[in-house]
């Protein structure tokens, strides 16, 4: 859908057999996605790719209105090794395009991933039960309210004997709310996981430098330059994403906070301060960090969902397209 149909036509026109220049997406892929198109079930999100891959095309930062010869979904291989940009597609073997629905959502991994490994690079997969790690006493006492409260005579005394069936009965029980007998336990359990691990963030980054480095990897900011081509109800995101040579040229750090409070779970906020050296003026980036069980309470080990609180058009390095 990148600018084939002509300006003011119909995507529901243009789309027809597959593109020759169109690599990696297999016969029946394209079928399903002509028969889609054909149905007339989606023709919202067809007209607001057809009209994101426009802009694209026209685009200075873009194409410039040169029809690529070459694009590439990279949707059926694996990324090699360890991949920071979050690109859906490759455009004459140079230009990178990320094809994602506008959300707040800029990570989701491991706690020790972000907290302890800063998002650098990964040798190997990360596991292990962060709460039981950063905060054992504070994890110990709400499972033990827990047992109490659910089922003190079939659940272990400790958590450490939990099997999947113990913890698929603590996920049933506790899948709506926290029951009231809970709540002053599960708060102050929050709470403790909140400050200890922006404490074990902040001991990780102790200078200026290492911050800006943290702020360049959560805003995903790479080697090469990306685009953003998103789609929402709302309307679309159409984004150049600068390196962290490009923001250096234009941005500097002024400072970064990082903060643990509980809001319902454990949370932690971060907020950069950046001086834009062109404008002249102060910019800020916030967003916010939840550690939660990623699959119901007491079930799986918790997961560290980053979000971005600050508008995308707003964010230092985030340049949108023309």
């Amino acid at each position: 859908m990148l600018g084939r149909a002509g300006p003011g036509s119909d995507p529901y026109e243009a789309l027809g057999d597959r593109p020759p220049e169109l690599a990696n997406v297999a016969p029946d892929v394209w079928d399903r996605l002509l028969a889609a198109h054909r149905a007339g079930a989606h023709r919202a999100e067809f007209l607001a790719a057809s009209t994101n891959g426009r802009r694209f095309l026209e685009a200075a930062d873009g194409l410039r209105g040169r029809a690529p010869a070459r694009v590439e979904w990279k949707g059926p291989t694996k990324p090699v090794g360890y991949d920071a940009i979050p690109a859906d597609l490759r455009v004459d073997h140079v230009y990178l395009v990320s094809c994602k629905y506008l959300s707040t959502i800029l990570h989701n991994v491991s706690p020790a991933h972000l907290f302890e490994r800063c998002l650098a690079e990964r040798h190997g997969e990360t596991t292990g039960d962060w709460y039981q790690e950063v905060s054992p006493a504070a994890y110990a006492e709400l499972y033990s309210e827990v047992r109490r409260h659910v089922d003190p005579e079939s659940l272990p005394a400790d958590l450490g004997g939990l099997s999947t069936a113990h913890r698929a009965v603590l996920k049933a029980a506790l899948a709506r709310q926290w029951p009231a007998a809970l709540v002053p336990a599960y708060r102050s359990f929050c709470e403790d996981v909140a400050h200890r691990s922006a404490q074990r963030w902040s001991a990780r980054l102790p200078a200026l430098r290492d911050r800006e480095v943290m702020l360049w990897r959560l805003l995903r900011l790479a080697p090469a330059p990306y685009f953003v081509l998103g789609t929402a109800p709302a309307g679309s995101l159409r984004l150049r994403i600068a390196t962290p040579w490009d923001w250096r040229q234009r941005f500097s750090l002024s400072g970064f906070d990082i903060v643990g409070q509980a809001a319902g779970q454990p949370l932690v906020t971060w907020r950069a301060e950046v001086r834009d050296l062109e404008a002249g003026d102060t910019r800020i980036v916030e967003g916010y960090v939840e550690v939660r069980w990623s699959h119901g309470r007491f079930h799986s080990f918790p997961e560290a969902k980053v979000h971005l609180a600050t508008p995308h058009s707003l964010v230092p390095g985030y340049f949108p397209l023309g």
